[in-house]
């Protein structure tokens, strides 16, 4: 695709400051001499005291974000899916606002034990647990466990100590495509988690859990996939879900308790895009959930859901810096000091976002550019064909916004650059979360001389 400068009869102009902000955290703001301030932090500044690449994460808006699925889903769980972004503070946040917490290792269930996060409050997923992660559940006395496969059932409750019972979920596949990427979508039978309705392999693991005396079966659980923005395939989730408790009810007298259909709920990453309405979302699950139940005259289940993404990801911004600008077959590349190493999901599932050069003034017309890291890979693509000021040069700040989300989370140590820190900001101060990985950390795990 070639990249040109935009004509001045008919430029592509840069984003004003209503639209270009539309995807930011809510507290963001122009500045001037082009800075971008985040509750009232400038990007600027943070990136000259802390070093780039940087994430800066607004706590107020992680908190509103939370607050509001709790309005919107009042009688309901509502469990934070950790894989998103995790770590002490966050993990902090979500339990002061009354969330729980889901996990899917040892790693992030001891992560959320140190932070002091109430074991009870937790929920281990996971497709393949291992016998660490699931002895240390049981052992820390986590709420819930969300059983993928029929094999875990026998191995966890091998684990359950005599006269205990574990509460645990099956996870079901409804056979409902969603989601953003075909990587993401979880609800087909064509795919590595939970156990289908279709073939029968989810109600046999109901009975082989009702056999269990040492497993205590309180609900289904299902995730259709990620990045979801129409309602749709919720409701036909639940419509199902219901129908398989009418089986579990008719076939084994059992009225289950507890539905969790998963979280997926999908975010802008550019001005104009979709995003999935809570409130419409949270009336219409709702609304198909009383019907089904009253229809096949079923108590109505205490509701799950678990947002991850949607809570985080609009909450955070990347800055980088620029290393170099060159032009090369008509192609204009501005290269930034980070990359695939701590974004890779625009190699993994194409995604685009909206960068913006920041902490400099520029009257220059705007330009097509692709914005990629510093990395050994030719996917390494930041943003391709995006307008930025023509004038962009080596030492300039590129910010990303709606980086909050499977960002640092899925971060990687190619090429040994060291992951990027965390920033928190809030009412005009920033403090650090998480340190920048530094090259004594990376040399420490090589042991091999």
């Amino acid at each position: 695709m070639s990249v040109t400068s935009l004509s001045p009869s008919a430029p592509t102009p840069l984003p004003e400051a209503s639209e270009g902000l539309a995807v930011w955290p809510a507290s963001a703001r122009p500045a001037a001499g082009g800075d971008i301030t985040v509750a009232d932090v400038s990007l600027t500044d943070a990136a000259d005291r802390f070093g780039t690449p940087l994430y800066v994460l607004d706590e107020g808006e992680v908190r509103d974000r939370c607050r509001a699925y709790r309005t919107a889903f009042p009688r309901a769980d509502v469990i934070y899916a950790a894989k998103a972004f995790l770590c002490r503070a966050m993990a902090r946040w979500v339990e002061d606002e009354g969330l729980g917490l889901d996990v899917c290792s040892v790693g992030e269930l001891g992560l959320a034990m140190t932070a002091g996060f109430p074991a009870e409050r937790i929920v281990l997923h996971g497709n393949a647990k291992s016998p660490e992660d699931l002895y240390t559940a049981v052992r820390l006395g986590v709420g819930r466990i969300v059983l993928d496969s029929t094999s875990e059932i026998a191995r966890l409750a091998g684990i359950v100590p005599d006269g205990a019972r574990q509460q645990v979920m099956i996870r079901v596949v409804p056979g409902i495509s969603a989601g953003g990427h075909t990587k993401t979508r979880t609800g087909t039978e064509d795919q590595k988690f939970g156990l289908s309705i279709t073939d029968g392999s989810a109600q046999h693991a109901i009975a082989r859990v009702l056999a269990q005396p040492r497993l205590s079966l309180v609900g289904l659980h299902c995730h259709i996939g990620s990045q979801i923005s129409s309602v749709k395939p919720y409701v036909a989730a639940v419509r199902r879900m219901v129908g398989l408790m009418t089986q579990v009810r008719d076939h084994h007298g059992l009225e289950l308790p507890q539905l969790n259909i998963g979280g997926g709920h999908g975010i802008a990453y550019r001005p104009g895009e979709d995003s999935l309405d809570l409130t419409t979302l949270a009336n219409r699950v709702l609304a198909e959930l009383a019907d089904g139940c009253a229809h096949a005259k079923l108590p109505v289940p205490r509701l799950t859901v678990e947002p991850g993404r949607a809570l985080v990801g609009p909450a955070g911004v990347a800055v980088y810096r620029v290393l170099t600008v060159k032009e090369t077959s008509g192609r204009t590349f501005v290269a930034v000091d980070g990359g695939m190493s701590d974004n890779p999901r625009p190699a993994l599932y194409g995604v685009r976002y909206a960068p913006r050069m920041i902490g400099r003034a520029s009257t220059a017309l705007p330009a097509l550019v692709t914005v990629v890291g510093r990395h050994c890979e030719a996917g390494d693509v930041v943003a391709d064909d995006v307008a930025l000021p023509g004038d962009v040069r080596p030492g300039d700040l590129i910010a990303v916004p709606a980086a909050g989300a499977y960002h640092l989370s899925m971060a990687s140590g190619y090429n040994l650059v060291g992951r990027p820190p965390v920033i928190a900001v809030r009412d005009g101060s920033a403090r650090m979360l998480v340190r920048r990985e530094s090259m004594d950390d990376m040399n420490r795990r090589d042991i091999g001389l």
